[in-house]
């Protein structure tokens, strides 16, 4: 059975529909968007996160491509790649939306014909699956039978393509995984997740990860990265550097997963981390959790350098933190 958030967003004929992250799994409902400048609004509001805003964004170019598609095609490619710059800029430091609108609009200019933008989006959607299914095989050849695994945030496919390959190898995995403040992500989207597909899950909170990587019981931590430079640094979800830093002090292997290291962050310098609003961490779930007379800090992601990374785990393979030019071996630049 396909987990739930594998298929958490789709184009309709009425715009894009995303089922809200913020309220499940104890609510299960579906934001319209009905145009490109909704679906951006969506993805800065966190209706979806994790892989969630790279298919929002692909389907989102169709919409704007269905408004412009009786224009010339000249007018009509200006006004996609507009689009594209808008909703690249709702989440700036993971560089997947920038691959979303660059596979659109390739479709497009090789068929010079906006209409095209669908197909565009459809290879962007298939090839982002594909993609994440080797991904999570190479991922669990890491893991032994019968590993404890550590995990923080919502990995999202990469997480199910991991726990459905372990499965298909015969081995069982267990997992602890972070609540994950303020928006609560690995209590309510990682541990029903795990849960809907038959994995033993514990949930702990966001201060007692050290203690657990202390503990002897965790055998691979194991998150996704919304970007890992070219140089090995690891970016993703604010606790992951503490994790990794408690994982390398307690012998505790920290396997970091993403598709591909980014060319075009070369360090740390080229990557924009992005602020939210301190009001959000004074909240959980819309209740406020603290006094309105504190003031908040809210830096969304934080930065691992690569001496605390066992490997960078992609879709071409494993590799180690300082050797990422490996990925790219025999492609022109």
């Amino acid at each position: 059975m396909q987990p739930v958030l594998a298929d958490s967003v789709r184009l309709t004929d009425d715009g894009v529909l995303i089922l809200d992250r913020r309220q499940f799994p104890f609510e299960r409902d579906w934001v319209l968007c009905r145009t490109a400048e909704d679906v951006a609004r969506a993805i800065e509001d966190m209706v979806t996160q994790s892989s969630g805003p790279y298919f929002a964004v692909l389907y989102g170019m169709v919409l704007k491509a269905r408004t412009v598609e009786n224009l010339p095609y000249e007018q009509a490619r200006a006004e996609l790649e507009k689009t594209a710059h808008m909703l690249e800029n709702t989440r700036r430091t993971n560089n997947a939306l920038r691959k979303a609108t660059k596979i659109v609009l390739e479709a497009v200019d090789a068929a010079q014909d906006v209409t095209h933008a669908l197909h565009g989006a459809h290879e962007g959607d298939r090839r982002y699956r594909a993609k994440s299914q080797a991904l999570g095989e190479h991922t669990a050849n890491l893991l032994p039978d019968g590993a404890t695994v550590m995990t923080h945030c919502w990995a999202d496919l990469y997480l199910t393509e991991t726990v459905r390959a372990a499965q298909s190898q015969g081995k069982t995995l267990r997992f602890f995984c972070t609540e994950t403040r303020p928006y609560l992500q690995g209590a309510r989207l990682t541990a029903e997740t795990l849960i809907e597909m038959g994995v033993d899950t514990t949930l702990i909170t966001d201060g007692m990860g050290a203690a657990v990587l202390q503990s002897g019981e965790i055998d691979a931590l194991v998150t996704a990265a919304d970007r890992v430079t070219m140089d090995g640094h690891v970016v993703n979800k604010v606790g992951t550097l503490g994790l990794a830093v408690a994982a390398h002090a307690f012998g505790v292997p920290f396997h970091a997963q993403v598709q591909a290291p980014d060319l075009q962050a070369p360090t740390t310098e080229h990557v924009e981390i992005e602020y939210r609003d301190g009001a959000e961490v004074l909240q959980v779930l819309g209740r406020p959790s603290a006094t309105p007379r504190v003031k908040g800090l809210y830096p969304a992601f934080d930065v691992t350098p690569p001496r605390f990374v066992t490997d960078v785990v992609t879709d071409r393979g494993v590799y180690a933190a300082g050797e990422l030019d490996k990925y790219y071996e025999g492609e022109q630049r």
